[in-house]
């Protein structure tokens, strides 16, 4: 089973989503924060993609997926970001970042996991 990280500083996003993912067979973790989410990352949690808001209080989700990035365990592993914004730069940001996509919010739940599909294997 698969495990995806979601990061989001709003709590109804972080349990629609979660409740989508868990339907379709992933395991979830949740952080309300960039700040307890790299903690996590830091302290080994083992997971298979992340998914972080671009906007949240404190650390933001640019500076989380730099971050995250420099940690040997998660080099590699996909970064999506789920966010209002879809300004081309801020794409641009996000990307040099490390990200490897994008999700504009609202998203449904099938652009959601067939974007998930995509990018976990």
């Amino acid at each position: 089973m698969k495990t995806i990280f979601l990061v989001d500083d709003s709590a109804t996003i972080l349990l629609s989503i979660a409740s989508i993912l868990t339907k379709a067979g992933y395991a979830v973790e949740k952080a309300p924060n960039a700040e307890e989410a790299l903690r996590k990352f830091q302290s080994g949690t083992k997971v298979d993609l992340l998914i972080t808001d671009l906007n949240m209080p404190g650390m933001n989700g640019i500076e989380l997926i730099r971050e995250v990035r420099k940690l040997p365990d998660y080099k590699f592993m996909p970064i999506l970001f789920l966010t209002t914004e879809s300004q081309q730069s801020r794409k641009q940001e996000a990307k040099e970042a490390g990200a490897t996509g994008w999700i504009v919010k609202p998203a449904t739940a099938d652009e959601l996991l067939n974007t998930i599909k995509l990018v976990v294997r």
